[in-house]
């Protein structure tokens, strides 16, 4: 079971370093890569061609059904099937950010505003807030199997 989640994690974290890597080509494509990172993706949003955000809810929709067809094939009821689904997610999710901050330095801080989704609309929200929920989940998560007398 350790075994499982450590790989599930790795799997994440390699998911979230090639779409952050994904975005920074989308950036620099769109011309937006060297935009005020102060200002943060809510501002930015409005400058991105419509088609080109109808393409990246396909990428995000992708996305979605991967981490589902993943907790599909690991998963052995669906209450694991659940935990592998949000457990991937919330490494995925997390180590986006550590993704681009590494190779843009982008969030400059965790208050910064970014668009978290943009299924069925742009979610919108400080950095801190998807970090924080990801974080939580992990810790949640590993306490429950790695501890289930607590839980």
């Amino acid at each position: 079971m350790l075994t499982q989640y450590v790989l599930l994690a790795v799997f994440g974290i390699a998911m979230a370093h090639f779409e952050g890597v994904v975005v920074v080509y989308l950036r620099k494509a769109i011309g937006l890569l060297d935009a005020d990172s102060e200002a943060g993706n809510k501002e930015l949003l409005e400058q991105v061609p419509k088609l080109t955000i109808k393409i990246e809810m396909t990428r995000e929709a992708a996305t979605i059904i991967m981490l589902v067809t993943l907790a599909l094939l690991v998963g052995n009821s669906w209450l694991d099937r659940a935990m592998v689904f949000l457990w991937t997610f919330a490494f995925w999710d997390l180590f986006y950010y550590v993704s681009l901050y590494v190779v843009i330095k982008w969030p400059p801080r965790l208050t910064t505003t970014d668009v978290l989704f943009l299924i069925p609309r742009p979610w919108i929200a400080p950095v801190w807030f998807p970090v924080g929920i990801s974080t939580l989940t992990i810790i949640g998560i590993g306490v429950f199997y790695l501890f289930p007398a607590i839980s």
